[in-house]
């Protein structure tokens, strides 16, 4: 209790010291960059003030634990950008900025008010718990009662210090009071506010998406994986197999074949429509693992994926690129995704003979662009690209189609690196 009191005692009192400092930076930093605005100096003057406005709020937000006793957490969202003009607008797009600048200002009457209020309580609580000991010194006759008694007597001294004692616990409890009073007009102003929890939220969900999505592009790899080290591997063994029991039908030699019509022979053409449709599954199981999730893609990245992608294709595609660029998983699988579609599309419907497909990154974001010759006049909200936009768009990304009547039809994906 006493060690809280002495907390609240001490932050009304610096209270006036830090809010005459906050109201002078406050006026000469508006004056300054209001004066720097119309000149190329405006957009780092604004910058130096708001760094150092940040650092007298976080001082407030420091003191303000002494009454509170639980931090105030930044409300600072992390700015960004290449040019002094973006991070200006980084800056001053976050209300904890201007909120700031309030605080600052209301900190010269708040703390001149809670200043006083506390150096007085203290004050007169101190004065009449000590008058034993110095209304002695301070003899005054013409008093009225009952200050005469209190202040010129011994047993009015000694009436004095008791009741100080017992007002004492009324003192610590209005010196405490205004303390939490003042902590809290902080808080209000000093806290992460809206924005802040939007965008804390913004980002979790977004990481949680990013999870998601991560983990179903591991459990396709993996299921490509199984397919493909499993099931795929026992159909090519059973195969073998019928080969085997093929061969041992014919004990007479190939050029000396079962007579037809004998269980020999029969058992023979069966084996064979046994293998023809172990083919035919084969098959259709390594179209289906491709389409899940192609191997290359994971084992030598995008630029490889759709190389093999193009000379599977009937069209001629040039694929520009560097091959040594890696992305993530997700986006990697997405854009393997577009370009198949976009690829399909062209040699079904577009009636081209010749495609171009562009890979590249620009700063934070990974570019796809698919171009066609074709006779162009695709839909762009047809159900194919609107459930390629929706990939897209899953992970932040965009996709834009361009098919103007006579073509050439284009694609255009972007994606995050975050992704």
């Amino acid at each position: 209790m006493l060690l809280r009191t002495g907390r609240a005692l001490a932050y009304l009192i610096m209270g006036f010291p830090a809010g005459v400092l906050g109201f002078v930076w406050s006026l000469a930093a508006t004056l300054a960059v209001t004066l720097t605005s119309i000149t190329h100096l405006g957009g780092p003057a604004f910058l130096g003030a708001s760094w150092v406005t940040r650092r007298f709020a976080d001082t407030e937000r420091r003191r303000a634990r002494w009454v509170l006793g639980t931090p105030i957490n930044s409300p600072y969202v992390p700015g960004s950008g290449r040019t002094v003009g973006e991070r200006v607008r980084a800056v001053a797009v976050q209300p904890a900025t201007w909120r700031d600048l309030v605080w600052l200002v209301l900190l010269f009457p708040i703390g001149l008010a809670g200043a006083v209020a506390a150096i007085v309580t203290a004050a007169v609580e101190l004065g009449i718990l000590t008058a034993v000991l110095w209304a002695w010194a301070v003899p005054n006759p013409h008093a009225p009662e009952p200050m005469r008694f209190l202040m010129t007597t011994v047993p009015g001294r000694l009436c004095l210090t008791v009741l100080g004692i017992l007002l004492l616990p009324a003192a610590a409890w209005l010196i405490r009071t205004l303390g939490r009073l003042q902590g809290r007009a902080a808080r209000a102003l000093l806290a992460p506010g809206m924005h802040r929890h939007l965008v804390d939220e913004t980002a979790r969900l977004a990481e949680t998406r990013r999870r998601v999505v991560d983990a179903q592009a591991a459990e396709l790899r993996r299921i490509e994986r199984d397919l493909h080290d499993g099931a795929q591997a026992r159909i090519v063994a059973a195969g073998m197999t019928l080969a085997l029991a093929a061969r041992k039908l014919r004990p007479r030699g190939p050029d000396r074949p079962a007579e037809p019509g004998t269980g020999a022979a029969q058992a023979a053409a069966d084996i064979d429509l046994a293998r023809r449709q172990l083919d035919d599954a084969l098959t259709e199981m390594r179209r289906l693992v491709r389409g899940i999730h192609p191997p290359i893609l994971t084992d030598r990245g995008l630029y490889a994926a759709v190389a093999a992608l193009a000379g599977d294709s009937p069209l001629t595609v040039s694929v520009q690129g560097d091959p040594a660029e890696r992305y993530p998983a997700a986006v990697e699988s997405a854009a393997y995704f577009v370009i198949a579609e976009g690829l399909a599309n062209a040699a079904k419907h577009a009636g081209a003979g010749r495609c171009t497909v562009s890979l590249g990154r620009s700063g934070d974001t990974i570019h796809l662009t698919l171009v066609d010759d074709g006779h162009g006049g695709a839909d762009p909200s047809g159900s194919g690209l609107d459930g390629l936009r929706r990939r897209v768009e899953a992970l932040d990304g965009t996709l834009t189609v361009t098919s103007p009547a006579g073509g050439p039809t284009a694609l255009h994906a972007e994606f995050p690196c975050a992704s």
